[in-house]
């Protein structure tokens, strides 16, 4: 069990929500991989006058994905991939194939991921960690347009 001295947590913050901001941000994807979103999230939150509050992300299809993820190190990121290759392979003798190989592999690779993301804003930023970034996981080994609903919710100027 922990220690209560090894906890602490910052005084409360209380802000009354005056505003919903919400915009559609479409992406081309150039196939299987990942998309850096976070310097367009960050330009979403500036732009929409965020003070305190929360945003969401949540993209509208089912063979893409949202995480966070380190932005260091590329390698992890290539790491990922093989990983979710070796859960959802697309030699598993998969029943859907409508779409070509790739795309029942796509479907579980996102149930394994998520739809949606919410970071809080504080005092206009993004309440990343240091080696934190938004990335769209593309799981379609061709690219693809995706949309994903943006949506601030909170205190504005």
């Amino acid at each position: 069990m922990t220690s209560p001295k090894s906890l602490s947590r910052s005084p409360l913050s209380t802000v009354s929500a005056n505003a919903i901001v919400t915009s559609l941000l479409a992406v081309q994807t150039s196939g299987r991989g990942f998309v850096d979103l976070t310097a367009e999230i960050a330009g979403f939150v500036r732009d929409a006058g965020a003070i305190d509050g929360l945003v969401t992300l949540f993209i509208r299809h089912t063979s893409a994905s949202l995480t966070i993820q380190e932005n260091a190190d590329p390698s992890v990121l290539a790491d990922l991939i093989t990983a979710l290759d070796r859960l959802a392979p697309e030699d598993a003798g998969w029943r859907h194939d409508t779409e070509g190989p790739d795309d029942m592999p796509a479907h579980v690779k996102t149930m394994l991921t998520t739809t949606s993301l919410q970071i809080p804003i504080i005092k206009g930023e993004l309440m990343l960690g240091t080696w934190q970034a938004i990335y769209l996981i593309e799981h379609r080994q061709r690219g693809h347009r995706r949309e994903i609903v943006l949506q601030f919710i909170g205190a504005s100027a």
